[in-house]
């Protein structure tokens, strides 16, 4: 046992190696959150107080922005690189330099208050993109799985004790029992007949229980529902289908089997945790989650003009953190807010940020 202990502990030089990186990205955090602070203070009327939990957030936020930032200068290198006709190239360098401060300020201060953690999995996800008509680049933050179902339980009317979400194939057996006269409490059945090749994905289910068991409702989506709510633009590299890439300097059209399960799953999620079901309490909706809905509004109009043409207003960059349920990539669907975890990336010259 001792012996293990000493053969997993840092030497003099190796502590002395890791303490000054450790000691400069919390620095560069620091200023970053009191940067943010400033900025906000000079949009919005009045002093803004943040607790100490806010100002953590705040310095995790930059940690993963930062990393999705320079993974996505990697990326329009790649893709500079691969064009054939270089008068296509993004000539804007993607660093702190060029992100809008400002906007992405009020946002993230937004975001703390509610109490979002950007390092925790699937909280929340910064989608970084090139704004054409101001030259810069704005930062979208979206919610992930846990981030959709913190805020629907912090506001909620009324939390769940429990709630199921379930994929249903064509070889599951599911029945649904409504409510109805002598049926008090609306329930379900359902069996998986063949876990290793359960067929084609037909759809799926919500399940919420509360402490009242005539309260619990049961949420259906068949395939055509979920499609309805698929994006217009939707990555195939995520719903699966047709998607062109580059090979050999030639743009080719191939198959992808994408996760779909992935997909469908959070499309499930996202309707079983709306106000539709989960309605909001007026007592505790704040200022911070209208303007998070404002947000996602604006977000959703960014999203119709993203992959329309070559010279639409704005154009998503594929890359940032994701659900740990992915593999490594550097891709973010549009409509979904999925992305796959970009890894760390050394910072091009010139490119740190300067707070």
């Amino acid at each position: 046992m001792a012996t293990t202990a000493k053969k997993n502990e840092l030497t003099p030089t190796q502590g002395a190696e890791l303490a000054p990186q450790k000691t400069e990205q919390l620095a560069t955090s620091e200023k970053f959150t009191n940067k943010v602070l400033m900025e906000f203070g000079g949009s919005v009327a009045g002093a803004m107080q943040v607790t100490d939990y806010q100002r953590t957030l705040i310095q995790g936020y930059f940690i993963v922005i930062d990393r999705a930032l320079k993974a996505a200068e990697e990326e329009r290198i790649r893709k500079n690189e691969n064009n054939k006709n270089h008068d296509y190239d993004n000539t804007l360098p993607i660093n702190w330099n060029t992100v809008n401060l400002n906007d992405l300020a009020l946002d993230l201060v937004h975001y703390a208050r509610m109490g979002l953690d950007m390092t925790q999995d699937n909280m929340l996800f910064p989608i970084p993109y090139k704004n054409n008509k101001r030259n810069i680049y704005d930062v979208t933050l979206m919610e992930g799985y846990n981030g959709i179902r913190y805020i629907a339980e912090k506001y909620a009317v009324e939390v769940p004790t429990a709630v199921t979400i379930e994929v249903v194939y064509s070889t599951d057996n599911f029945r649904p029992i409504k409510k109805g006269k002598d049926n008090r409490v609306e329930n379900y059945e359902f069996e998986i007949t063949n876990a290793f090749d359960r067929g084609t994905i037909v759809g799926g289910f919500a399940y919420l229980e509360f402490t009242d068991p005539t309260k619990n409702e049961l949420i259906i989506m068949s395939m055509k529902d979920i499609e309805k709510r698929k994006p217009k633009y939707a990555s195939a590299n995520f719903w699966g289908g047709k998607q062109k890439v580059w090979e050999n300097g030639k743009q080719i059209e191939v198959e992808t089997e994408g996760w779909l399960d992935e997909m469908v799953r959070k499309t499930i999620i996202r309707e079983a945790f709306s106000a539709k079901h989960l309605p909001r309490d007026p007592k505790k909706v704040d200022d911070s989650y209208q303007y998070m809905k404002m947000r996602e509004a604006r977000y959703a109009e960014i999203e119709a003009q993203a992959e329309i043409a070559a010279n639409a207003n704005a154009t998503l960059i594929d890359t940032t953190p994701a659900p740990a349920a992915l593999p490594e990539g550097m891709t973010v669907d549009t409509g979904s807010g999925e992305v796959i975890d970009a890894g760390s990336a050394a910072p091009a010259d010139g490119s740190g940020p300067d707070f």
